[in-house]
């Protein structure tokens, strides 16, 4: 199978580099100064799993010099979903699958609103990395995990050969859960809620955890959003907020979401399709969302500051 890696951040970069070093044919799309690094020496990824420097078999900004795939692994922001799909239409034949992996719960619609038919699929990653510099992936915490899978639930041929070919990784787990929709609703819960309370607070989530008020902050806002999931019709589990608030138990006592990071470096950031998704889907879906609409408005001044759409 050949693999292209489009969006190499903490989670592209370091998946990406894992199906290289298993061995697989995989394509970097890179640009600029990490583009230039790659070229140079590869892709370097220092991890608790074992470091690994990864040497593609093209790594290119130019999506039309790359023959057509079998996968597309898209590992940008929430908010260039719709500019890299357009990037990769070169990449994409009647057989190619998409995976996003992308925070929010959105990225499949917006990757069929470019590309015509059924390309795309549904992903979560979880995993706490950083891009630490050009070239230089730095993976600090969680198991990195994948879930994937149809969008409607079928278990496909395309789905279990991207398993297999995961499952040849070291340092990856890989899923196919009954539901990938559940499953990315799950995820939105826990990523959405973490990134909004942690960037208010500017507090890593061992602080989070272990203060009452923030604690209680962090499960009032997972419970908005599986009110939102249920009357939209995705089954999670009645346990999904004492599950996921057991999971932020388990991460590194320092760790940071890449919302919180992006905010507090005065970077653009994936508030759109985190909080202010959830305040969007509440008012379309006649679910109160009083929690997410006030991480939403306390941080929309700073990142639209980050996209120069206001100064001060």
């Amino acid at each position: 199978m050949r693999f292209a890696v489009i969006g190499l951040g903490g989670a592209g970069g370091y998946f990406g580099a894992r199906l290289v070093e298993a061995g697989h044919d995989v394509t970097f799309i890179a640009r600029g100064d990490h583009l230039a690094a790659i070229r140079r020496s590869g892709l370097r990824v220092d991890s608790v799993n074992g470091d690994v420097v990864a040497i593609p078999a093209q790594v290119t900004d130019d999506p039309r010099e790359v023959a057509v795939v079998d996968h597309v692994i898209m590992g940008v922001k929430a908010w260039q979903v719709a500019e890299a799909t357009r990037a990769v239409a070169p990449l994409v034949g009647p057989r190619t699958a998409i995976l996003p992996l992308q925070n929010g719960v959105e990225a499949a619609e917006q990757i069929a609103s470019v590309i015509q038919g059924d390309h795309a699929l549904g992903g979560t990653a979880r995993i706490i990395s950083v891009r630490e510099g050009p070239g230089h992936i730095r993976h600090v915490g969680a198991d990195p995990t994948l879930e994937i899978g149809e969008l409607d639930g079928s278990r496909s041929p395309r789905v279990q050969a991207l398993q297999a070919a995961f499952a040849q990784t070291r340092g990856v787990t890989i899923a196919v859960p009954p539901s990938i929709r559940a499953a990315m609703w799950a995820k939105f819960l826990f990523i959405a809620s973490w990134s909004g309370v942690g960037a208010v607070t500017r507090a890593p989530v061992g602080i989070l955890r272990s203060m009452p008020e923030t604690r209680a902050l962090l499960a009032g806002a997972m419970e908005e959003i599986a009110q939102i999931a249920r009357v939209t019709g995705i089954d999670l589990s009645p346990d999904v907020v004492p599950e996921t608030m057991a999971y932020l138990d388990r991460l590194p006592a320092q760790g940071t979401a890449s919302m919180q990071r992006d905010i507090a470096e005065g970077k653009a950031s994936e508030l759109d399709a985190l909080s202010g998704a959830v305040t969007r889907l509440g008012l379309r879906m006649g679910v109160p969302t009083p929690i997410h609409a006030f991480l939403y408005h306390s941080l929309l001044p700073l990142a639209r500051r980050a996209r120069a759409q206001v100064e001060f």
